[in-house]
């Protein structure tokens, strides 16, 4: 699980590690189901939770080890999320992308969807340390470089680096 607040780094670093790793890894992203599947608004018990749910699910079963990655509210996700950690029988990885708000938004506007929400948008969606409590959540400071990002999920999720035509 790759969390944190919007342009904190969540899908590129679930693409870098994708790409470090080669094939095997499926991406389940928060953004891709709630607003591009379901155009659904982020609210308590949407549709979307199921979704990822189900999505992560499905390619553990066939095979794939998972990403899932968003904001993943803990209100909102944790107790999906905790249901699959605990179903799970393999090893499950929690990370938290800590970045303060004001370098979301300079990242946010380098990004091709920067003209889809606004950094008044972005404030109001921005929860400072939304760890889940309960479960262990590795936070990634702002400070981490992507490689060493990548390389410490998948040191954590006992994956090494195989070959990109895999």
């Amino acid at each position: 699980m790759i969390r944190g607040n919007s342009g904190a780094g969540k899908s590129t670093v679930a693409a870098a590690i994708r790409g470090a790793y080669g094939r095997g890894i499926a991406i389940v992203g928060q953004d891709n189901l709630r607003r591009m599947v379901l155009r659904e608004r982020d609210v308590p018990g949407g549709a979307n939770i199921g979704l990822i749910d189900t999505v992560a699910r499905y390619s553990l079963n066939v095979g794939y080890h998972v990403i899932v990655e968003g904001l993943l509210y803990a209100d909102h996700y944790g107790p999906m999320l905790r249901a699959l950690r605990d179903d799970h029988a393999g090893r499950s990885c929690f990370f938290y992308l800590d970045v303060p708000f004001e370098e979301t938004v300079r990242r946010h506007s380098t990004r091709p969807q920067a003209a889809e929400f606004s950094p008044d948008d972005m404030a109001g969606w921005y929860r400072p340390g939304d760890l889940l409590g309960d479960v262990p959540e590795e936070v990634v400071g702002h400070g981490s470089a992507l490689e060493a990002t990548v390389r410490r999920v998948l040191a954590a999720a006992g994956l090494a680096t195989r070959s990109r035509g895999r």
